[in-house]
């Protein structure tokens, strides 16, 4: 309890330290005064009594400062002074002060960028109490695991989780909210009846939905709602009394129950969800649709799950395998479809929930570690940069090191003031680059969600973790950039410095290799970030140059929503005509169509095709449903027959065109044209046509035999298709335009979304995009840092040989003499380390061999490249001291030492 108490006293004298010490001097002057009284009373004389009593006394000065040391805190008052110390050093060296603190926020502000994405996308919790006993409830065969459910098999899983609290389905859509101005697409969710029970979270106002919500026609007023806080203020205006009011959606009316605080997101990360209805209202929000009518055939739920308290997720997981064939049993009518299952060894399986379920997290999770690599090696170099810079400077300064320690410094006190200096450059930079952090993260997820905003938004603010990141990436930073210096400028007999003068070369200085070493090792980790980046490059290249076998450029894509509206079947089938015709008037308009599928969207549609003979072998293709003039739209060749025409309708026959892949696999020795096709309900098509191939699902893979039918003659009620235009010129007045038709023809549609084709091409590489963006902007990176230590370090040593240089050019060295040493000591450093970067290259870029496409990892123009680019990069560096160096007048140099 003393110690406390002392510690205290010692902590509030740190903030009265001025006070103190005028009453310190009070109290000494008072002894001091006291003691000359007594020794005048003696006989002395003014001045004798003056000096007996302050010899009787002592040192005030040391008086003082013992009492100092005694009232406060000495290691919070030292390091105070340090960091005074430290700023004024900065304030003396401005140039040298800004370069270190932007080059270590371009390494500290890209890893807080790149942290804060995988927070947000791999580490923060769902905000739910009890966030870690939730699990995500999976199934797997010896093909693959699968995160969709159908409603059937869910069901039966819902019944049977004795090792559950809870097991919850949802399913993110889009819904049609009735607003003032007419239909407005609103994010929602729908979810089964445990979905709020899972998540633990209690409603703002009202009530959560419960399963008794969750049944055929609703509960008993009908389908109920869940909105959340900030739908209510912005819908609602915030008004008290919400709970029971009507909410139309797809023309259908629902009761809100209860509204959801803002920090409720739901179960996925990605989406917010505004509404919350229940499973059963899927057939009136996703009209003409029916994905719970589609039993087993539809698989559109992700399903998560609360363990019991006590319950450990080995255990949750044994309690699934053991309910899996029960499940299935219940869950599928056909016989054969659960044998197969079965012979593939059918399970559940439960992941740790705590984080949501999350899709993105198995896609990006390798690039985001490739990136994390590029992170710590631009840090690292940043590093290497400020401490070849440091060590540099740290030479420059040692005559004022040697006469710190003349004075009484310790070495310990020297490398301690050392390292808060380099401590004060780290959290500057780590200031400076979590300031850039936020907007290069915002980047960075519009790369990884491919900026469309129908595919939600992550979420990567600061928080509690993304600062202990950046805290401790600055106290590592701050000992890679600080300690080697310091050990290194206080490591020898710096008195001799004294003698010699501060811009002696001694002969030891001339055998200083360290500095060399580091920065050939900076030049080396340049040049590997350079050759990765060269790679990606190139293979980016050859992807966008890779034949898709249209051309994407001037075609614009509609998506339109027909599913809420009245028309159907032929009348349907009509309107796709007039809008076709009325888009192809509107100015700029070159060509207009219709598809079901738009090519590299990810959307994809395949069916059995066998020939129309006995014994035909049937061939799994990749369909599309597309209008009249689709092929003229996107420029897809015509190798043989026809285009589809308005008047291929079913009464006329079923009619398909064939792909040049499709066509010869079909046919190998014979013409396609006006041969019968059969598909997998043995339905017969004629082929009036063959088209060149085109890339379908990826735009990585080979082009798959395919065909084509006319949207007439697809299945279903109410299908909606997407309008692809061809443009000349601006697409915006086209946007606006297209809009007001959509309203004019069909007004009770929701307006139509817009993207460029060349969106979708760059969506469909999303991963090799990102990849190859940040690696071309870390090398960047990477070079300029490496100029900028290249050129610190040279100019540092040659201004500690002006004397040298000086003497030199006095004795009859010219000009392009002094060049050429100068500039030869950092041509032998850029060498080797190049060499050595090379080396390493070639051993590292096997980690790229995944996301390369037609490059070798080898690929010799690429490296000759990277090795050019950084030694036009050392060269400049180094040749700006060099020149300086040949302009030093010898007399001047001499009287300089």
């Amino acid at each position: 309890m003393d110690r406390l108490r002392i510690l205290l006293s010692r902590c509030v004298a740190l903030f009265r330290r001025q006070k103190l010490d005028e009453e310190l001097d009070e109290e000494l002057q008072s002894h001091i005064a006291f003691a000359f009284e007594e020794n005048l009373a003696r006989g002395l004389s003014e001045d004798e009594a003056r000096r007996a009593a302050l010899v009787k006394f002592g040192g005030v000065t040391q008086t003082r400062e013992k009492y100092r040391v005694r009232r406060g805190v000495p290691f919070l008052e030292q390091m105070a002074r340090d960091v005074r110390f430290g700023l004024r050093q900065l304030r003396r060296s401005p140039g040298f002060a800004v370069t270190a603190i932007l080059t270590l926020a371009l390494g500290l502000g890209a890893n807080t960028a790149v942290f804060s994405l995988i927070n947000g996308l791999m580490l923060r919790p769902l905000p739910v109490p009890h966030a870690d006993e939730l699990a995500v409830v999976h199934f797997s065969d010896d093909d693959s695991p699968f995160n969709s459910f159908c409603a059937p098999l869910f069901r039966a899983l819902e019944k049977r989780h004795d090792a559950f609290q809870a097991v919850a389905a949802y399913s993110n859509r889009k819904f049609e909210v009735r607003g003032s101005s007419g239909n407005v697409e609103v994010p929602g969710e729908l979810v089964s009846g445990e979905f709020f029970q899972a998540l633990q979270t209690p409603p703002l106002l009202g009530r959560a939905l419960t399963p008794q919500d969750d049944q055929p026609g609703g509960g008993a007023t009908g389908f109920g709602v869940v909105i959340s806080e900030g739908f209510w203020r912005s819908w609602f205006n915030g008004a008290p009394d919400v709970v029971g009011r009507r909410l139309t959606i797809a023309n259908a009316a629902f009761t809100v129950v209860g509204v959801m605080p803002k920090r409720f997101i739901g179960a996925d990360p990605l989406h917010r969800p505004e509404i919350y209805a229940t499973l059963w209202a899927d057939p009136v929000i996703d009209a003409p649709y029916n994905n719970i009518a589609g039993g087993y055939h539809a698989w559109w739920l992700e399903v998560i799950a609360r363990r019991n308290p006590g319950i450990a997720l080995e255990q949750a997981n044994a309690a699934l395998r053991a309910a899996s064939n029960p499940v299935l049993d219940e869950a599928i009518p056909d016989p054969k479809w659960i044998r197969d299952e079965r012979a593939r060894h059918f399970q559940f399986y439960a992941e740790p929930g705590s984080k949501g379920y999350l899709y993105l997290r198995r896609q990006f999770r390798k690039p985001l570690l490739a990136v994390s690599t590029l992170c710590v090696a631009i840090l690292l170099l940043t590093c290497l940069n400020l401490a070849s810079l440091l060590m540099a400077r740290s030479a420059a300064r040692e005559r004022e090191l040697a006469t710190r320690l003349a004075l009484g410094a310790t070495r310990r006190r020297l490398i301690r003031q050392l390292l808060v200096e380099s401590l004060l450059i780290a959290v500057m930079g780590t200031l400076a680059g979590m300031a850039a952090a936020p907007m290069v993260s915002r980047s960075l997820v519009a790369f990884v969600l491919g900026n469309d905003e129908r595919n939600g938004t992550l979420d990567t603010s600061l928080d509690l973790r993304v600062f202990l990141f950046a805290a401790l990436t600055a106290v590592v930073a701050a000992l890679l950039i600080g300690l080697v210096p310091a050990l290194r400028a206080t490591s020898q007999n710096l008195s001799e410095q004294i003698k010699n003068g501060s811009l002696a070369r001694t002969p030891r200085e001339q055998r200083r290799w360290l500095p060399r070493v580091l920065m050939g090792l900076e030049v080396a980790l340049a040049l590997m970030l350079v050759v990765g980046a060269g790679l990606l490059g190139t293979s980016l290249t050859r992807l966008y140059r890779t034949g898709l076998g249209f051309d994407p450029k001037g075609v614009v894509n509609l998506n339109l929503e027909m599913g809420k509206q009245s028309r159907d079947g032929e009348a349907l089938f009509r309107w796709y005509r007039d809008f076709s015709d009325a888009l192809s008037h509107l100015p700029g308009v070159k060509s207009a169509s219709f598809v079901s599928n738009i090519p590299l969207s990810g959307s994809t549609w395949t069916f059995g095709i066998h020939k129309a003979s006995i014994g035909a072998d049937e061939q799994m293709m990749y369909m599309n449903a597309v209008a009249p003039g689709y092929f003229q739209t996107m420029r897809i060749p015509m190798v043989n027959g026809r285009d589809f025409q308005w008047s291929d309708m079913p009464a006329t026959g079923q009619k398909m065109i064939l792909n040049r892949s499709a066509a010869k696999l079909l046919f190998p020795e014979q013409e396609a044209i006006g041969k019968i096709v059969n598909d997998w309900k043995n339905r017969p098509y004629q082929v009036i046509g063959v088209v060149a191939d085109t890339r379908y699902a990826s735009i990585q893979k080979e082009e798959p035999a395919g065909g084509y039918v006319p949207i007439a003659q697809v299945e279903g009620n109410k299908p909606s298709y997407t309008a692809v235009v061809r443009l000349e010129g601006s697409a915006t007045p086209f946007a606006s335009a297209a809009r007001a038709l959509a309203a004019r023809m069909a007004p009770e549609i929701p307006p139509p979304t817009m993207t460029r084709m060349s969106t979708v091409l760059d969506a469909s590489i999303g991963e090799e995009r990102m990849m190859a963006l940040l690696a071309a902007f870390f090398a960047g990176c990477a070079l300029l840092v490496t100029a900028i230590g290249l050129y610190g370090t040279l100019a540092y040593a040659t201004a500690r040989r002006t004397s040298e240089i000086g003497i030199r050019m006095a004795l009859g060295a010219r000009r392009a003499q002094v060049v050429a040493m100068v500039f030869r000591e950092n041509a032998w450093v850029a060498l080797g380390g190049s060499l050595a970067g090379l080396v390493a290259a070639l051993l590292a870029s096997r980690m790229l061999a995944s996301f390369l496409y037609g490059t070798s990892v080898r690929d010799p123009w690429v490296m000759a490249a990277s090795v050019a680019a950084l030694t036009v990069i050392a060269s400049a560096a180094s040749l700006v001291p060099a020149v300086r160096a040949a302009r030093i007048e010898p007399m001047t140099a001499l009287r300089a030492e």
